[in-house]
């Protein structure tokens, strides 16, 4: 592998991966994906023992919903601050110090034992959960080469996906062979394991850091935030997020509502659109790298994802129909990742690769918050099919934003 650019300097002082072989690549992006997974499980720490703590801790909907709103308020915040940290000190040591916040968020479920102890939980899970994306794609950006980014992108979504995926099983096994508590002393293992396979492997991982840089005379380091396609990125995430939090926290208790699924096959329901998402996320990665619209990939993926929930919340295809349709549904989405993320990377400007992914993702943490808040209140009335109709139409709606940033982009506005 070359050590030095055409001009002399380095590959992580220009920020420019050069030509690798498939095998360095894929470790790097093996690396990612698995602390990827690692925080997307972490945001099921809690939703999916959400009936477990009605029943133990005498909680009601719009109680859970707050947990999830801390969870994403913290994560959101500290998100587009640690963009900033990432450019400054490097990815490496962020993933890091990530790890060890969600070994000790899963240790504090182990032992919590009222509402203070879950929103421990939600606080830390919440900071371990803060710099993950500006951190993943800074590394991707910069250690993988252009030429396999569409496909690193796909499988960083994947992983995501995977990590989801994992987290229902793996809670209602552990839980139903032992406890609720043990469940989280074995992830906060799984935790430990993953923080220690970064220590080993941690050359892969470097990034340039350093002072943030000044791409233009008077840039101030933050300018980026005048670019209206910077602010249309978040909101298509911010919208298309609020989609998801109703799935992952209301989706199993939607469907005992609406149709008398028992709890695991209602959990098993969730998994499976998780798997879809992922399989989709496969299909995606190929889309995205013969595809030079990206945005409009992500607007039809969108639109066919709205329509299926919709149906879903019309109770007119029956119990087991109805959960085929919900696992449909992340497949929709799914494909339209890897395409997601080359939009962003598109309209992210020189320089600027932790900061605009901090801000961009921190989108997709408010809309975790605000979601519970809002579908919270209509999942204690009753009002069930709304909830998922609501949430088709969220989805709906982020076609608008995925649209203007791709035109905006083409117009060379960014």
């Amino acid at each position: 592998m070359p050590t030095m650019g055409p001009s002399g300097s380095s590959p992580l002082a220009t920020g420019v991966a050069p030509a690798v072989p498939l095998r360095r690549d894929a470790l790097v992006i093996g690396l990612v994906g698995v602390a990827h997974a690692s925080s997307h499980f972490a945001h099921l720490l809690l939703p999916l023992l959400f009936p477990v703590f009605m029943t133990e801790f005498g909680l009601g909907f719009s109680q859970l919903g707050l947990l999830m709103t801390v969870f994403f308020v913290i994560s959101g915040t500290g998100q587009a601050v640690s963009g900033f940290a990432v450019d400054r000190f490097g990815a490496r040591p962020v993933l890091v110090v990530s790890m060890g916040l969600f070994m000790s968020a899963c240790l504090a479920g182990a032992l919590a034992t009222g509402y203070g102890g879950l929103v421990l939980v939600a606080v830390l899970a919440g900071l371990g959960n803060a710099p993950l994306h500006p951190a993943d794609f800074t590394i991707l950006n910069q250690r993988v080469s252009p030429a396999r980014l569409g496909y690193a992108f796909s499988a960083h979504g994947l992983t995501g996906n995977l990590g989801w995926a994992l987290a229902p099983v793996f809670f209602a096994g552990v839980s139903a062979l032992s406890h609720w508590r043990t469940a989280y002393a074995v992830a906060a293992g799984l935790y430990t394991a993953v923080l220690l396979l970064l220590l080993w492997q941690r050359d892969p991982l470097q990034t340039r850091s350093g002072p943030i840089t000044r791409p233009a005379r008077g840039d101030s380091g933050v300018d980026f935030l005048r670019s209206p396609v910077v602010w249309w990125c978040f909101g298509f995430f911010f919208l298309s997020t609020m989609t998801l939090a109703v799935v992952q926290s209301f989706a199993v208790s939607i469907l005992q509502a609406l149709h008398g699924v028992g709890f695991e096959a209602a959990t098993l329901t969730l998994t499976g659109y998780m798997l879809a998402g992922a399989l989709g996320m496969l299909l995606g990665g190929w889309v995205a790298v013969h595809t030079q619209h990206s945005d409009r990939v992500v607007a039809l993926c969108m639109c066919a994802g709205a329509v299926l929930l919709a149906l879903c919340g019309t109770t007119w295809l029956g119990g087991e129909v109805t959960m085929g349709v919900l696992a449909a549904t992340g497949f929709a989405v799914g494909i339209g990742g890897p395409s997601r993320d080359m939009m962003i990377r598109k309209a992210t400007p020189p320089g600027a690769t932790g900061r605009v992914y901090g801000l961009v993702y921190s989108g997709l943490d408010l809309g975790f918050a605000v979601s519970p808040l809002v579908f919270g209140v209509l999942m204690d009335r009753g009002w069930y099919q709304a909830t998922l109709v609501g949430a088709g139409a969220m989805l709906a709606l982020s076609v608008i934003a995925a649209l203007a940033v791709g035109r905006r982009t083409r117009l060379g506005s960014a």
